[in-house]
């Protein structure tokens, strides 16, 4: 009996020792969806293996239902520029690397990559002034709303664009084109406000920029909502209706911020190899230029 129990004892022992996951039973539907990442990218990247069994089915349709479906409202480079704006400033060394490569392969230039990023860091500067210095938000949209309706009918104008070299000539031009300096600007210290202005005019405000107005306008909405600043969300919404932008391409916008925030926080928070994982991206690359060209035949 002695050596019975001393057997079942070691029996048991050993079952304690073993991981549970040996017990675990198979997740016919994870198991699905490696099969159809595998189809997509020619294998299952490390970082999809660090999402949870139970919920990479629901996280990987999220992201063909969103980023890699050709029929959403935004097309496919507005989507990975969001995605690189939100990056950007999250900052996600591993989504910036993915996002990048993302626009490339949908036809994005240089150019539009450094003014996404651009329109990121814009975004990102005038929310820290807002919410920095407590403007009142009641006060601001109703002072948006000033300028929104100025906007919509400006005053024909014979002069000559004014030269902003300082403070008292940035307030001039700020009234020209808002019709008024709405106090986050007249905040802003007089020292620094020419630059600051100038800055806003040349990359958000331009329309001759490589990216449009309101793919501009639905970056700014895209990062201002995950930053969270409620002043911008303001303002790039209907600053991204105003250049016409749909309610379904605003949705997306915001969507697609809420997509790259989440696979960062998976990204990061997993350590994945930053090596391994542009390694990975690269195979991803070339897998869809293959797809690409086979479907063209």
């Amino acid at each position: 009996m002695k050596t019975l129990s001393s057997r079942i004892a070691i029996v048991v022992v050993l079952m304690l020792l073993v991981p549970l996951s040996l017990y675990a039973q198979p997740n016919p539907e994870a198991e699905a969806t490696y099969k159809e990442i595998k189809k997509r990218f020619g294998f299952v990247p490390s970082f999809v293996k660090a999402f949870p069994e139970v919920g990479i089915a629901a996280a990987w349709d999220e992201l063909v239902a969103l980023d890699f479906n050709p029929n959403t409202a935004l097309p496919a480079k507005t989507k990975a520029l969001i995605g690189l704006a939100v990056s950007a400033q999250i900052p996600c060394r591993y989504c910036v690397y993915f996002d990048t490569q993302s626009a490339k392969l949908a036809g994005a230039t240089d150019v539009e990559l450094k003014e996404a990023v651009a329109m990121a860091a814009v975004t990102y500067h005038w929310s820290t002034v807002l919410n920095g210095l407590q403007i009142d938000e009641t006060e601001f949209k109703k002072e948006m709303g000033r300028v929104f309706a100025y906007a919509a009918k400006p005053p024909a104008r014979t002069d000559a664009p004014l030269a902003v070299v300082d403070a008292p000539t940035a307030y001039k031009d700020i009234e020209r084109t808002f019709g008024m300096v709405p106090t986050f600007l007249r905040a802003f210290p007089e020292v620094g406000i020419s630059a600051a202005w100038r800055l806003m005019k040349t990359v958000q405000l331009n329309p001759d920029t490589a990216l449009t107005p309101k793919t501009k306008e639905l970056i700014g909405l895209a990062v201002s909502a995950q930053i969270p600043c409620k002043y911008c969300i303001h303002f790039h919404t209907i600053a991204a209706r105003n250049n016409g932008a749909s309610d379904n391409e605003i949705k997306e916008a915001v969507a697609m911020a809420a997509l790259s925030r989440e696979w960062s926080t998976v990204l990061n928070g997993s350590t994945i190899d930053e090596a391994t994982f542009r390694k990975e991206v690269d195979m991803i690359v070339k897998e869809a230029k293959k797809q690409s060209k086979q479907a063209a035949r």
